[in-house]
């Protein structure tokens, strides 16, 4: 079964404008792998990271939503010692450090792939992919992927 980590991005995506056909698809993808993860095909990782980060939403009914749809969560990796080091190693080469955090809570609990609809990420993340232990890819190409096996 397939481990997949959903950044913050990833979890906003169903709740963002739809008019523009990205999104849309996006947010579709974003579903699919959720109807996944209810089903137990595909197992959910997050982090404390990720929890942090979505307590910060400003919008109430929006961050009420998000934590709905994170009840079907399988596992949660805690912020300790490896994973901060590996989230300082991560800044150091430019990640953002949220990212980095996220990057290194998804290679601790051994996801398959982390999922972002943030573009300046993916970029980040693909010139880096070799130092990286974990596959970071938009959800829209990973779930096609999966579909074509």
């Amino acid at each position: 079964m397939p481990t997949i980590y959903l950044d913050a991005c990833c979890l906003n995506r169903p709740f963002d404008d739809q008019s523009q056909p990205r999104v849309h698809l996006e947010s579709e993808a974003i579903l699919i792998l959720l109807a996944r993860v209810k089903t137990n095909e595909w197992e959910w990782l997050s982090s404390t990271v990720l929890d942090l980060e979505i307590n910060q939403i400003t919008d109430p009914a929006r961050k009420n939503r998000i934590k709905l749809l994170m009840t079907a969560v399988h596992r949660v990796v805690l912020v300790q010692t490896i994973e901060a080091q590996r989230g300082k190693e991560l800044s150091a080469m430019d990640i953002p450090a949220i990212d980095a955090l996220h990057i290194a809570c998804a290679e601790s609990g051994g996801a398959d792939v982390l999922l972002t609809t943030d573009d300046r990420l993916l970029r980040q993340t693909a010139r880096l992919a070799k130092q990286l232990r974990v596959r970071v890819e938009n959800p829209l190409t990973w779930v096609k992927e999966q579909s074509e096996k």
